[in-house]
């Protein structure tokens, strides 16, 4: 024990991989609880409540967002003032009663409620591992620390829809998928309770070596939102990313039920596009420590909107597939480098709340997403809605182009 604040003390991925890998392995379980929803949730509602808008099955997406994005705000702060692990557990507390819910919902309000406990467990959970792993490997690897995090987060995403489709397929849409997710949050709570030490000894040291020659920010939400060129045009551009992600999780399930595939193509179909992306994010994440972040950004989103407006002509397996891939490479090029760009961009001591900041603004355009896709998907058909999601998408692209150094 007396060793222990020496051992705190040194930045560095090797110096610090136990607890390295160790929040991976949590942040896997973290993406695990949101793949409940990512392939079956559609046919979830048809079946249980009998809802079939666009726009109201959406709404969970739109609730979803909108609380992640409000808990990504509050969790740098949170973060500065309670610790990181401690905002990292309450984030598996509140993940508890999701599937519960799920599984005994009288009502699609009960739905809409579990939600919200979901997105604030996303948004204190996922933030903490972030920052976590950032605190810990320093300045040096931040790219790869984010992407294995976010690589670590996604595949679970990917495993745990292609699951839930596979049970839901062989035993029923309703309750057995939940099971699984309700033994994800426990275990996740376990291990982090048990076994997860905090970081914030590290952000001391790192102010007073590494980023003495990065200025403090002014007014961090400011600056990060709008002034600051490099911030914002990140900030932007995760906007944008989530948009378009809230569009493909929401919209691609009922497309492919409307094109009459199995459940169990679909389970393959939507998990293959996260899949890509988590395993594509080893590579892209150290390509961000050693190539310019800047064009792996903008050549990332240009990436991601021819993806989408292919999306409005594929019709066979093999297309949907090659769009799940090439979806899923554009969106590995940008998500770590998005976290990286911001961390090498703050001081360490403005670094959560810049971060909460843009994951902000990132997840509500999941929310944003859903409701571009679910009223214009309602009024004007899917295609429309596919060709906005993808000229925002190509505009997002152009504008780091112009704005980031």
């Amino acid at each position: 024990m007396k060793n222990e604040p020496e051992q705190r003390s040194v930045l560095g991925l090797k110096q610090n991989l136990n607890q390295f890998i160790l929040l991976i392995v949590v942040n896997a379980f973290v993406g695990a609880m949101i793949g409940i929803e990512r392939s079956i949730f559609p046919e979830f509602a048809a079946f249980k409540f009998n809802i079939h808008s666009t726009t109201i099955i959406l709404s969970f997406i739109v609730i979803f967002g909108f609380s992640k994005a409000i808990a990504n705000y509050f969790s740098g702060y949170l973060a500065a003032k309670y610790t990181r692990k401690k905002v990292l557990l309450l984030g598996w507390i509140l993940a508890l009663p999701v599937p519960i819910i799920f599984i005994y919902a009288p009502t699609w309000n009960w739905i809409i409620f579990a939600n919200v406990l979901l997105g604030i467990h996303q948004g204190f959970a996922w933030s903490s591992t972030v920052v976590m792993k950032i605190d810990l490997v320093g300045q040096q690897n931040r790219g790869l620390a984010m992407g294995l995090n976010e690589f670590a987060g996604y595949i679970a995403v990917a495993l745990m829809a292609f699951f839930t489709a596979y049970i839901a397929d062989q035993f029923g849409i309703f309750p057995f998928p939940f099971y699984l997710g309700l033994a994800v949050a426990i275990i996740g709570l376990c291990i982090t309770w048990i076994f997860v030490k905090d970081t914030s000894s590290f952000v001391q040291v790192e102010s007073e070596t590494t980023s003495s020659s990065i200025p403090r920010l002014n007014n961090v939400f400011i600056e990060t939102s709008f002034t600051n060129k490099n911030l914002s045009a990140v900030t932007q551009a995760g906007l944008v990313n989530n948009l378009n992600d809230g569009m493909v999780w929401g919209l691609l399930p009922i497309m492919l039920i409307q094109k009459n595939f199995s459940l169990m193509d679909i389970g393959v179909i939507a998990s293959i596009y996260p899949a890509v992306w988590g395993l594509s994010q080893i590579v892209t994440g150290k390509l961000a420590d050693l190539i310019s972040k800047k064009q792996l950004l903008f050549w990332g989103m240009l990436l991601q909107a021819f993806a989408i407006a292919y999306l409005m002509i594929a019709a066979s397996y093999l297309e949907m597939v090659s769009v799940s891939v090439v979806l899923g490479i554009g969106t590995a090029m940008v998500y770590p480098t998005f976290l990286a760009t911001i961390s090498d961009n703050t001081h360490a001591l403005d670094r959560a709340k810049s971060l909460g900041i843009f994951r902000f603004w990132r997840d509500s355009g999941y929310a944003i997403g859903a409701i571009i896709t679910g009223l214009t998907a309602d009024y004007f058909g899917a295609p429309t809605s596919i060709l906005i999601i993808a000229l925002l998408t190509l505009f997002s692209a152009i504008f780091i182009k112009i704005r980031m150094d």
